[in-house]
């Protein structure tokens, strides 16, 4: 490293400094309240960087550090998720609950696509929306939105994504053990269908063993595997943004992204099973971080009524996309 570069770095640390501390206290306090009052910890992230998204005004000393915090520190946390996934983990289910994913996902995201475009959106937007819902909620939605060229409505539009797909997945955990139980589900099947159907990994695990061990155990497994898919489809979106060569929406992203490449390694390192069970849930514990303050930054960069001023249409698409998982893994579950 050059000593002009090293000299730079004291300027940038005062730089972002200002950003990343206001960043990193509201992840702070969404955490606690999550932890106290068990609504999502992306919904907290995200209200509470709304309400000061004045930090981000153009002259505030926030700026740049908020802005770093929403993009850099994003794909920090989406390549520590790979920490979460063993390919052993995928080998123990067996090849059913794999096909119910791997199915699922495929067919969700292209319908997500085809519903926008006919309710006027980019096809981009199905792509955001239907993977949040097929793959890992916030978390997913964050990272392809990562993946993505900037656009002016860019975050608009993962913002969106993120409140509706959190709410979702409360409701999903409320409700998706009702039905499990009144459909008469054994604790096998009733952790595929939970651990494929909803959303966050949170909520997954939280309806997982609200109703059985064995339940939760199957659940958190099935849910981890469609994590494992967010490699191949942000590859997909890559593709995709790269084929349509916009200009407009900014410089194409590479073929496939750093963070995308980091995800894959660490998901070979940890399927190794050399990795510290401590350094594991250290990994896991920084992602869950980066990704809060993450959601903290993009919420103070957006304004409100750009939010509020979407429409029934979005809300729709969210709603279909999620109806559809849900009676998609059901059906998969009878005739597979």
């Amino acid at each position: 490293m050059s000593t002009l570069a090293l000299t730079r770095w004291p300027t940038l640390g005062r730089t972002l400094f200002p950003g990343l501390m206001a960043c990193g206290v509201v992840a702070a306090a969404a955490t606690f309240l999550s932890e106290h009052y068990g609504a999502p910890v992306m919904l907290f992230a995200l209200l509470l960087g709304l309400a000061m998204n004045f930090l981000s005004a153009e002259g505030n000393s926030c700026g740049p550090g908020i802005g770093f915090t929403a993009r850099e520190l994003l794909r920090v946390g989406v390549a520590l998720l790979g920490l979460r996934v063993t390919i052993s983990q995928v080998v123990q289910l067996g090849w059913q609950p794999l096909a119910i994913v791997l199915i699922s996902v495929v067919l969700t995201i292209t319908l997500s696509m085809v519903v926008a475009k006919l309710l006027g959106f980019q096809a981009i937007f199905g792509l955001l929306t239907g993977g949040a819902t097929a793959i890992c909620g916030a978390s997913a939605a964050l990272a392809l939105s990562a993946a993505l060229p900037a656009h002016p409505q860019k975050e608009r539009a993962t913002l969106f994504t993120v409140i509706g797909i959190s709410s979702l997945s409360t409701l999903a955990m409320i409700a998706y053990p009702m039905i499990v139980r009144a459909l008469g589900l054994d604790e096998h099947a009733a952790g595929v269908f939970l651990g494929g159907t909803i959303h966050d990994v949170a909520q997954v695990v939280g309806a997982g063993y609200s109703l059985s061990r064995e339940t939760g155990d199957v659940a958190t497994l099935v849910k981890l595997l469609r994590v494992a898919t967010l490699l191949p489809v942000i590859l997909f979106a890559s593709m995709l943004t790269r084929r349509r060569g916009d200009a407009s929406a900014g410089p194409r992203p590479p073929l496939l992204p750093w963070f995308a490449v980091a995800f894959a390694i660490l998901v070979a390192v940890n399927s190794t099973g050399l990795l510290p069970k401590a350094v594991q849930t250290l990994g896991t514990q920084m992602s869950g971080w980066c990704l809060v303050a993450a959601m903290a930054g993009i919420g103070m960069k957006t304004q409100l009524k750009d939010v509020i001023t979407v429409g029934f249409r979005p809300v729709a698409l969210m709603l279909g996309e999620t109806v559809f998982l849900a009676a998609l893994v059901l059906g998969l579950m009878k005739f597979l």
